[in-house]
């Protein structure tokens, strides 16, 4: 499902020069919630911790990353749990040592990444988009005639440095929006918002996201969704996923076809040197569109899913393999694969 042709005469990958990649449109609408006193004061004191771990060098602040990430793999023995079990299902060739390896590497670039949102979150955050290269930008160039007025739905994962994947996009000026589950904790989930909104990236709550996905994309904005996770039986249609019936949302194909959007795989690489990063583009998924919504949408979601695996296939250190991503399972009663 991954392809990608051979860049045009005169393309150059790194840091973009010139694209058909929608600009910014300025700075994003805020949908931050409202805070009562007491979170309002916890949010702050987390601003506060953040500004100040913010000002540790990398060579300690990556380490004290590295350091939380070998930390959660030693004690967290729920998730590791769920960790190898997802790994014994898409590897079931490789030994047990070669999976804990994987997992041990998931746990450090989850460590990293935590270190890369210290330093979004905190002082001279623009200095992260230096950081974040490009391979291949000009694939939006060839979408533009293709899908003139439209944007594009980014097929993406929690993959890589996945938090600096929607801000390096708007650290190079680049518009892109990203919806966003409310959490819980409102002063942990004003803090992400305040995070995001402040690199560039507009925030597209839950409770809207459906008709405000669709508003943006006919006006030719570009709209980051990862393709993942568990969905509810409610919102499910299952494909596989290395080899494994996996529940996945059915709204990202319906979305693609009512707005008549591209769907573009877009990944953030981590590099050998852990700390810089290339956003690589691939072509567009074809998609099915017979007329039979159902039939399609099962085709399409599963194009989407194979071409996350292949890329999870490739970097299987790079992804976060402690989800419960078989947690609903097709058939009601059926017994958990997580027991």
């Amino acid at each position: 499902m991954l392809k990608r042709g051979a860049a045009p005469a005169g393309s150059t990958d790194g840091r973009p020069a010139k694209s058909d990649f929608p600009l910014s449109l300025g700075k994003p609408k805020s949908t931050r919630i409202q805070l009562g006193l007491k979170d309002r004061l916890i949010f702050w004191m987390l601003v506060a911790v953040l500004h100040a771990f913010s000002l540790l060098p990398d060579f300690i602040l990556y380490k004290l990353g590295i350091a939380c990430g070998l930390i959660f793999h030693r004690f967290d023995h729920r998730h590791r749990r769920i960790g190898v079990r997802n790994l014994e299902i898409a590897f079931p060739d490789k030994s047990a040592a070669e999976r804990e390896r994987i997992l041990r590497a998931s746990y450090i670039n989850l460590g990293r990444t935590g270190a890369e949102y210290v330093r979004l979150g905190g002082f001279f955050y623009r200095r992260l988009g230096r950081r974040v290269t490009y391979n291949r930008l000009d694939v939006w160039n060839e979408l533009t005639p293709r899908y003139p007025g439209k944007g594009a739905l980014i097929l993406t994962a929690h993959f890589g440095g996945f938090e600096l994947l929607p801000a390096g996009h708007a650290l190079h000026g680049f518009q892109i929006g990203l919806v966003h589950h409310t959490q819980r904790f409102l002063a942990g989930d004003d803090l992400v918002s305040f995070i995001r909104e402040r690199a560039g990236v507009q925030i597209i709550r839950k409770h809207t996201a459906a008709r405000e996905m669709l508003r943006s994309l006919k006006r030719g904005e570009i709209i980051g969704i990862p393709l993942d996770q568990n969905a509810k039986r409610s919102e499910a249609i299952w494909v596989p996923f290395f080899g494994e019936m996996a529940a996945t949302p059915s709204g990202f194909d319906r979305l693609a076809m009512m707005a008549g959007a591209p769907v573009v795989p877009v990944f953030i690489v981590r590099q050998p040197d852990g700390v810089s990063h290339v956003i690589e583009i691939f072509e567009e998924i074809p998609q099915q569109r017979t007329g039979d919504r159902n039939a399609d949408a099962l085709v399409n979601t599963a194009r989407y899913q194979k071409a996350i695996e292949e890329m999870v296939r490739k970097y299987p250190e790079q992804w976060l393999w402690t989800h419960r991503r078989y947690r609903t399972r097709p058939v009601r009663g059926t017994p958990s694969l997580y027991d």
